[in-house]
């Protein structure tokens, strides 16, 4: 049997789901996260034989322990703070996205038996994509871009971890999405972003459950020192003003989302950080697309529970509410604003000057 993976921030959605993933492997895990109440509790859930250490990863000398008491043939990297929060929280995210990335790789370099370094990147880092003049899906090719802080983040923790002397795979993440109607709950600030976002931008959507069992895959498979990217199969190729609505749809809310706008087909800078991805040859190595669109609709319907009978009598009013909620709410103007909208909402996305 292989032996311990550890892996970072595995009390989040793409974590939890993993640790599941590697679990049912039979491989040995340890995860590595915050002790906070809510990490805490979710503990007492976690699959037999997973075991955890609460560590802070922006200290240098929790991370040494943890790397040399946990011995890892293996490390997936997924610990970050990511949108909306990384914008009201610009110094925290770049301890913990870049110079936490930082620290783990030189001490994981430094080990006896260096790990294989799985590290989560993410489609943000080719920047803001016009639809209306990209053309093709992105690749491992394309070049990086930085439009906001986070693409920022991700370009340059991932350039860290290509520049290693370990065996490092970086996995490239489209949309993550989960049918868990637990956690499918959006706080306000999560709802806002969403109303900043270009409606007709280009998403590729993916099951949390196949990100998970391509992160394991990862640790083993022959895809050392490649750049793969992780997304759904074609029916996740969608926009992102369909993504929401369906999914609020499904669980039977359908009309309870106020519409958002569109993006400026003359500008380049005007738009978030997705597109659609090519996935062929991350499916080829790892195989993990299981999930299609349509079949995640279907089962987050399925298991939305007695609500989705009251929810429609509800829809009215959620719309209502959300719309003044929203990003553009009394705001001038035709096209979507995201990075306008996110400054005035939730901080300064700028990248780091």
């Amino acid at each position: 049997m292989a032996g311990t993976v550890l892996v970072t921030g595995g009390f989040g959605l793409v974590g939890s789901a993993t640790v599941r993933r590697l679990s049912e492997l039979g491989r040995h895990v340890v995860v590595a996260d915050l002790g906070s109440p809510a990490n805490r509790k979710a503990a007492e859930q976690l699959p037999a034989g997973v075991s955890v250490t609460w560590v802070d990863l922006t200290d240098e000398n929790q991370t040494a322990r943890l790397v040399a008491d946990t011995a890892p043939e293996a490390i997936i990297h997924l610990a970050a703070i990511i949108p909306p929060a990384i914008y009201k929280n610009r110094a925290l995210a770049r301890r913990v996205n870049v110079e936490a990335t930082a620290t783990l790789v030189r001490i994981a370099e430094s080990q006896p038996t260096p790990p294989r370094f799985v590290h989560a990147s993410s489609n943000a880092v080719y920047g803001a994509r016009n639809p209306h003049r990209s053309t093709g899906p992105v690749t491992a090719e394309t070049p990086m871009r930085h439009s906001d802080l986070y693409s920022a983040h991700k370009a340059e923790a991932e350039s860290i971890v290509r520049a290693s002397a370990l065996e490092w795979v970086v996995l490239r993440l489209g949309g993550v999405l989960t049918v868990d109607p637990k956690a499918m709950a959006l706080n306000l600030d999560a709802l806002y972003f969403e109303s900043t976002l270009p409606t007709d931008g280009r998403l590729h959507t993916v099951d949390v459950r196949d990100v998970a069992w391509a992160f394991a895959a990862a640790t083993t498979a022959d895809v050392a020192r490649e750049i793969l990217l992780i997304a759904g199969d074609d029916s996740h190729r969608v926009l992102q003003g369909d993504v929401g609505p369906a999914l609020a749809g499904s669980r039977g809310l359908k009309g309870g989302l106020p519409k958002g706008r569109q993006g400026d087909p003359d500008s380049d800078d005007d738009w978030f950080v997705t597109d659609w991805m090519d996935t062929a040859r991350a499916q080829e190595a790892l195989g993990f697309q299981h999930h299609s669109w349509p079949d995640m609709l279907a089962e987050a319907h399925r298991r939305a529970g007695p609500s989705k009978y009251v929810l429609p009598l509800l829809a009215p009013l959620v719309k209502a509410i959300l719309t003044r909620r929203s990003a553009y709410w009394k705001q001038p103007g035709r096209y979507a604003d995201p990075w306008g909208a996110i400054r005035r909402g939730l901080g300064d996305p700028a990248p780091d000057s």
